[in-house]
C-alpha cells in the first residue's frame, strides 16, 4: 500500500506526462464514504493503521490533506462524515467550506427537507443529486432549485445498477451545474454518459459554455 505522499507523486507524474497542469486542467474530488467505516460513534481507520477518530479529528485530517497536498488541488470532498453526523458535517463546512466544496450525499439523499435543513445549519455547501434516489424528475428539480437559491453547488450523479441510458448527461447539461459524477471510464454504462456529453458539445458547437 502506498502512502498519501507516494500516491500524490504518482498522480502528479501521470498528469504531467499527459500534458495536464494540476490545479488548472485537473483537480481532485474525494469521496471517503465515511458511513462505511463509522461505528459506535467513531470513525475506524483500521485499514490504514490510523486507529479511531472523532468527527473533529476527521475534519482535522481533511484540513491537513488540503493544506499538505496543494499540488494535486483537492477541490471537493463528498461524505467526509457519516450519514447521520450532522455535527461533523457542520464542523467540516465551518473549517473548509470557504476553500473547497463540501458535498452531502448520504446525509441529504436528494431530499428537499434534508437539503433545507443543511442550508439553514450550514452543514454543507453542495449536494449530490441522484434522480432515482428521490423518485421523480419534479422532486429532483425542486432539490436543484433549493441549491441554486442557496448558492450551493450540485453534482448530477449516477447510482449502482445504471444502464447505458444516457439521459443523465442531458439532464446535467440542462441543469447548468457544471458537474457530473458517473464513474471511471471503464464500463459501457459509464462511457455512454461521457459519449453523450461529447455529442452534446458537438451539437452545441460555439454555443457550448462550461457552467462553473
Amino acid at each position: 500500500m502506498k502512502s498519501n505522499d507516494e500516491a500524490c507523486e504518482l498522480i502528479v507524474e501521470a498528469i504531467a506526462a499527459a500534458g495536464y497542469q494540476p490545479g488548472r486542467d485537473i483537480a481532485i474530488a474525494l469521496d471517503p464514504a465515511a458511513s462505511s467505516f463509522y461505528e459506535d460513534g467513531k470513525y475506524r481507520l483500521t485499514r490504514s493503521g490510523q486507529g479511531d477518530k472523532s468527527a473533529e479529528e476527521m475534519t482535522a485530517l481533511f484540513q491537513d490533506w488540503v493544506r499538505k497536498y496543494p499540488i494535486v488541488s483537492i477541490v471537493s470532498i463528498e461524505d467526509g462524515h457519516a450519514e447521520n453526523d450532522w455535527a461533523g458535517f457542520k464542523g467540516m463546512t465551518a473549517a473548509l467550506g470557504d476553500k473547497i466544496q463540501i458535498v452531502g450525499d448520504d446525509l441529504l439523499v436528494t431530499n428537499i427537507r434534508f437539503i433545507a435543513r443543511a442550508i439553514e445549519e450550514k452543514a454543507c455547501n453542495a449536494v449530490l443529486i441522484k434522480l432515482n434516489q428521490i423518485g421523480t424528475v419534479s422532486e429532483t428539480l425542486a432539490a436543484i432549485h433549493l441549491c441554486r437559491k442557496a448558492g450551493w453547488g450540485y453534482v448530477i450523479s449516477h447510482r449502482a445498477g445504471e444502464t447505458e441510458d444516457s439521459f443523465m448527461a442531458d439532464f446535467a447539461v440542462a441543469m447548468g451545474g457544471g458537474q457530473i459524477k458517473t464513474g471511471s471510464a471503464c464500463r459501457s454504462e459509464r462511457i455512454a454518459k461521457y459519449n453523450r456529453l461529447l455529442e452534446i458539445e458537438r451539437e452545441l458547437g460555439g454555443a457550448a459554455v462550461f457552467g462553473r
